[in-house]
């Protein structure tokens, strides 16, 4: 393409000197300069300082490619991945960042398998980039890293400079590239040197690209793994082959310019049409990197040349990435050394008889690997990754000692793999938290949240008894998502189960919408089902609260059930969940957490949804409370039978309102054994059976 270039006006120089994106199938421009005008939002001077990177850049890019006495050296240059997430498919995993590293690498080495089979116009023009990137291995503060980092916010759904503010590492000794669930409408965005060259400019400095762009596996694909080559030519100082623009296909095209030679003027690509001669009768370089077509495989010599103007100009600093100093400081010029020791797994908590696969997640260069499974079989493992059967209910460390036939490094985690029974506990099942101050005592626990605050015992308020559990909701970060997870329960041989519960919940804003959800398992928590929901004001039961929210008393408390669990899910290894996403409201309380069977009485009491009966707690010792809801007034009789229906205590007799109804059973004088609650209204009779102790 000729080689001119213009400083152009105010009006074109955002899109045109600041970010350039590649297209997924969506607009881009008007994004891009909105993310621009943020940086230079009253900062005028700050159009003026681009234009003059510009042209700086330009008259040393300029006096470059006219030196023959250049010396084209093979550039390193230390990444870093910042992966933002919102527990997602966007978290990508390690092995599918450094398969990123690994197509960056062949495409900017002329190492793409296909490469030899560009058009014959251009088989001589095909460059060897000389470039490599490669992952980090110290961090700014010299401390071992595997050049990865990961974030949770749910400024993921962003991919804006917010996103970008949460993490970054000096732009002068790292190419920070943030991966998110969603650019901003592209594929991924990234900064020329001369539009981030000032102080003001090393926020931005970098490329975003959606997780579903990095690398060829995982979410990503091979279609799409070129898109952070595309996005590192930019940030090196590529523009695309018909120019500034954004928009392919357009025919003003032709008159732009990418200031190198050997790439013919094009009105730019998204389709793969290699015999394409858009502006003339030369063929487009239609599988260049910097077109947006789907068959990339080439940079050219004239890229090159320009791309090594970038990489030797103090611009944006691109010259100190690659210097001896800087590759010592980041390690990247220096053997793998092991520095850190970490697995994962496929899940924490299991069912005896099933299985857990385990990932190594230790770096760098690590070659030898011992684990030792405490419980399992196999007992130990010599491979990166493992996958072990543990039989026999409990709680097991898993241990891993790494090597790289020199150094060798340990560590263990305790209590890391929990097995439940496979014939959980049997119905019915009560609690109210009040055998002690954690939920260690219960059936229940907390499941791990990247969160200061979780699920636990509070003494502060509750429905029953003095304790419940709690949720400080009113200091969590939007989206953070809450679990509250049971051991096996044991539904076969009752009728269908339903789980009962009271809870609490108040907003801080009328337009808080969190959301509580209740799921059940009929596979131990492999898959789940969802059985009840309670979003947005369907789960207020007080008015907004600006301070911490304690509800005052029963009449801030909702009751809520879930519908009968029959058929497939009567199994003995039933778990439930109660998961609750954060959206800016208050404290979250439950209590009265009840696991029965489904009552015998013929129909519902009165027609409301909510007429079912309860006893709690069950089974019973001293006293226990009846609660119903009626749902319309009238004459009530509430009886204590036994199993053949005879009646041995009257609790309540007489007219009653409609609404919620409670009343206490004294059983002092109750023999052990097993007992039915009957409730009757009119011709509508309903029926509990419970357990006195």
């Amino acid at each position: 393409m000729r080689n001119s270039f213009f400083l152009l006006a105010t009006a074109w120089l955002l899109p045109s000197f600041a970010l350039q994106a590649q297209d997924s199938g969506f607009s881009c421009g008007a994004n891009e300069l909105h993310r621009m005008g943020r940086l230079i939002e009253g900062h005028p001077e700050r159009l003026q300082e681009i234009q003059q990177a510009q042209a700086g850049l330009e008259h040393f890019t300029q006096a470059w490619q006219a030196d023959a006495s250049r010396d084209d050296n093979t550039y390193i240059i230390p990444v870093v991945f910042h992966i933002v997430h919102n527990n997602g498919a966007e978290n990508i995993s390690d092995a599918q960042v450094v398969d990123a590293i690994r197509v960056m690498n062949e495409d900017f080495n002329k190492l793409t398998p296909d490469w030899s089979q560009v058009q014959p116009e251009f088989l001589d023009r095909v460059a060897d980039m000389e470039v490599t990137f490669k992952l980090a291995q110290l961090d700014p503060s010299g401390n071992c890293t595997n050049g990865i980092t990961r974030t949770v916010s749910t400024l993921t759904y962003e991919g804006d400079q917010d996103m970008k503010d949460l993490i970054r590492w000096p732009r002068d000794r790292y190419l920070n590239i943030w991966v998110a669930s969603v650019a901003g409408g592209a594929a991924g965005y990234s900064m020329y040197p001369s539009s981030v060259s000032g102080p003001w400019g090393a926020d931005a400095d970098g490329i975003v690209v959606m997780s579903s762009y990095v690398g060829a596996i995982g979410t990503s694909d091979e279609n799409r793994s070129h898109t952070l080559s595309h996005e590192a030519g930019h940030w090196l100082n590529l523009k695309h082959c018909w120019g500034d623009s954004n928009e392919p296909g357009l025919a003003s095209n032709c008159g732009m310019d990418d200031n190198v030679s050997d790439t013919p003027n094009t009105t730019g690509w998204q389709s793969c049409s290699l015999l394409g001669a858009t502006c003339g009768s030369a063929k487009d370089n239609v599988e260049n990197f910097m077109e947006y077509s789907y068959c990339s495989k080439m940079f050219t010599n004239g890229q090159k040349t320009r791309l090594h103007a970038a990489l030797n100009s103090s611009t944006a600093s691109r010259n100190n990435l690659w210097s001896p100093a800087n590759l010592a400081l980041t390690g990247v010029n220096a053997e793998p050394e092991i520095c850190l020791v970490a697995f994962s797994s496929n899940q924490r908590t299991i069912c005896a008889g099933q299985s857990v696969t385990f990932n190594d997640g230790s770096y760098n260069g690590v070659t030898e690997w011992a684990w030792a499974f405490n419980g399992g079989s196999p007992a130990t493992a010599t491979t990166a990754n493992a996958t072990v059967t543990y039989d026999t209910p409990g709680v097991y460390d898993v241990s891993l000692t790494v090597g790289n036939g020199t150094d060798n490094l340990g560590a263990t985690e305790q209590q890391y793999i929990t097995v439940l029974p496979m014939n959980g506990t049997a119905l019915p099942i009560a609690e109210s938290f009040e055998t002690g101050t954690t939920l260690s005592t219960t059936i229940w626990t907390a499941a791990e949240v990247a969160a200061s605050q979780n699920f636990e015992v509070s003494t502060s308020a509750a429905f029953t008894g003095a304790n419940s559990v709690k949720l400080s909701n009113s200091s969590a970060v939007n989206g953070t998502t809450f679990e509250l997870v049971s051991s096996t329960v044991d539904i076969t041989g009752d009728p269908p189960a339903v789980l009962t519960f009271r809870y609490a919940f108040a907003k801080r804003l009328s337009s808080n919408a969190d959301a509580l959800r209740v799921f059940a398992s009929r596979d131990c928590g492999q898959t789940w089902s969802l059985r009840r929901a309670l979003i947005g004001d369907a789960l207020v039961t007080a008015p907004n609260t600006g301070g911490s929210f304690v509800p005052n008393g029963p009449g801030q408390w909702g009751y809520s059930e879930t519908s009968p669990i029959s058929g497939l899910y009567e199994v003995s290894n039933l778990r439930f969940k109660f998961v609750f996403e954060s959206d800016g409201g208050n404290n979250l309380w439950l209590d009265d957490i009840n696991v029965n069977g489904a009552s015998v009485g013929i129909e519902e009491l009165g027609a409301a949804a909510g007429g079912s009966l309860f006893v709690v707690p069950n089974p019973a010792k001293d006293r226990a409370v009846v609660s119903t809801f009626l749902a319309e007034a009238g004459r009530v009789d509430v009886e204590l039978v036994d199993l053949l229906g005879r009646p041995l205590q009257q609790i309540a007799n007489g007219v009653l309102p409609a609404g919620e109804a409670r009343w206490t059973m004294d059983l002092d004088q109750v023999p052990a054994g097993m007992y039915f609650v009957r409730v009757q209204q009119g011709g509508t009779v309903r029926v509990a059976k419970f357990t006195k102790e």
